[in-house]
């Protein structure tokens, strides 16, 4: 099992897993298997010129409302094990010329062929040549840089240039939720994780997500989760 954000997942043949900054994993303790782990920190893929690299970023890794894994053809894994290699073989060659560029380029192809191949379990499948798809993709870019302090949907779409109405609709059309739901549930996500991994008060984590009423986040929080901030704390512990 791998446990990603406070949920189990099992482990099995040709899977692969994308963990984003911040969030919470771990591995359990099966020895019997085994895989490979490509670790790169956010500046390494920074370019954010192109939709592609967008899409990259912020479809693979920052997919919040969709399963942390795709699954690949036996097939497709023998071709990713040979980018893999090469990794692993320019690695050691840091002093060799336009090392760190090739690097890139080789994760950047890793990352394009389970874009082009693997199988995402309850998520549409999203093409860089529709525009509700990239302004999807964008919303969550944004999401993602701004959720600790921007929080109603007029606010995202004031950020993209377009009206609340067609941020709903494209929003929709992507993923079948309103941008409202994607919103809340990025914030509680992220009172999960403080909650319990950090050493904040139940009002610290209130102003570091944009609260400036603590007693208004312990009401939201129970109304996303069913429980107080205290109460899901002190479950996650007897556990």
């Amino acid at each position: 099992m791998h446990h990603v954000d406070f949920i189990d997942y099992p482990v099995s043949d040709d899977t692969i897993f994308f963990v984003a900054p911040g969030q919470v994993h771990a591995f359990d303790g099966a020895n019997d298997y085994e895989g490979v782990i490509i670790h790169f920190n956010a500046s390494f893929m920074a370019d954010e010129e192109s939709s592609e690299s967008i899409f990259m970023k912020y479809d693979v890794f920052n997919a919040y409302d969709s399963l942390p894994y795709c699954k690949i053809t036996s097939e497709e894994a023998d071709r990713l094990m040979l980018l893999v290699n090469e990794m692993n073989r320019e690695y050691s060659l840091t002093g060799a010329f336009a090392h760190r560029d090739y690097m890139q380029n080789l994760l950047r192809l890793y990352l394009i062929r389970i874009h082009r191949s693997g199988e995402r379990k309850e998520m549409q499948k999203l093409y860089v040549s529709c525009i509700a798809n990239r302004t999807f993709v964008r919303f969550r870019q944004l999401l993602e840089q701004n959720f600790h302090r921007v929080h109603t949907v007029q606010d995202y779409a004031d950020l993209l240039n377009i009206s609340a109405r067609t941020l709903t609709k494209y929003v929709s059309q992507s993923a079948h939720r309103s941008p409202l739901k994607i919103i809340n549930e990025r914030i509680v996500l992220e009172a999960k994780r403080q909650i319990l991994h950090s050493t904040l008060s139940i009002k610290e984590v209130a102003f570091q997500l944009g609260f400036e009423d603590p007693s208004y986040f312990v009401k939201f929080f129970k109304r996303m989760t069913g429980k107080m901030p205290k109460e899901f704390k002190n479950e996650a512990k007897d556990r």
